[in-house]
């Protein structure tokens, strides 16, 4: 039987697909991030599941005792206390060991916060980066400066003031979307410059963030501009305009409708 990922709510407990619930239903185990947490979801969908802790303080011992289990036959849905397992948060050893005992591994899609703030924040485009939880210390502001795509990240209420004070003075412009509580009853997205957003959060907030950093404007439009040259000789070589767009834009991040179109 298969080890079952399934990605759970971030916030409202109705964002769960039936696929999931099916899982957590008929898994002779479900292991959690904290048990207490994945129990309000079991709860608020009538479900009685036996549950195990699987978190970063255990997951190597956990994974090795759960192994044979799974080698035996048992099914053992897996889930974090927010989103897909795996994406900062436990779950990509056990996933790894069951793969190479060749125990079945199937993903059950569902809520993501990345996907969800990027959207939110009207800062998406075709390409974006994803940074995981921002380092305590030093941030990665450097590796930024000449990405023209967004770039999506978990944040600390707590250092978020730090957070947007230290972006502020890398780069005052910047566009930054904080995205505070998603799918909850008190969600907020604000939006605006580094800048602005420093000012504003100039105090701890409550709930959970997740910041969307905007692409650096400046270097989109030299992308562009270059893109749209190479579009253009791709062209005059022979190859079909629409075919050079979608090439181009693979390898300059310049959206594939904006080159094709720019090319005419």
């Amino acid at each position: 039987m298969p080890l079952l990922v399934c990605a759970t709510p971030i916030g409202n407990l109705d964002d769960v697909t039936l696929r999931v619930l099916d899982a957590l239903r008929g898994a002779d185990v479900v292991l959690c991030e904290d048990t207490r947490h994945t129990r309000t979801l079991l709860d608020r969908h009538d479900i009685d599941a036996r549950t195990l802790s699987y978190h970063e303080h255990n997951e190597a011992a956990r994974t090795a005792e759960l192994l044979p289990r799974l080698e035996a036959g048992e099914t053992i849905a897996l889930v974090s206390d927010a989103g897909m397992p795996g994406i900062s948060d436990p779950g990509a050893r056990i996933v790894r060991a069951a793969r190479d005992a060749g125990v079945e591994v199937t993903v059950l899609p569902g809520p993501s916060a990345v996907e969800t703030a990027l959207v939110a924040s009207g800062l998406v485009g075709e390409r974006y980066q994803f940074l995981g939880f921002l380092p305590r210390g030093a941030k990665p502001w450097p590796e930024l400066v000449n990405v023209p795509w967004p770039s999506v990240a978990f944040e600390s209420p707590q250092r978020l003031p730090a957070t947007l004070r230290s972006l502020a003075e890398f780069d005052r412009d910047r566009a930054v979307a904080v995205c505070r509580e998603l799918t909850k009853r008190f969600e907020e997205v604000v939006r605006g410059t580094a800048a602005e957003l420093a000012a504003r959060f100039v105090d701890a907030p409550k709930g959970e963030i997740t910041l969307v950093i905007g692409g650096a404007a400046s270097v989109r439009a030299v992308d562009e501009a270059v893109a749209l040259a190479a579009v253009a000789d791709l062209v005059e070589a022979g190859v079909p305009r629409r075919r050079a767009a979608e090439l181009i834009a693979r390898v300059s991040g310049v959206a594939r409708n904006r080159l094709y179109r720019g090319s005419l």
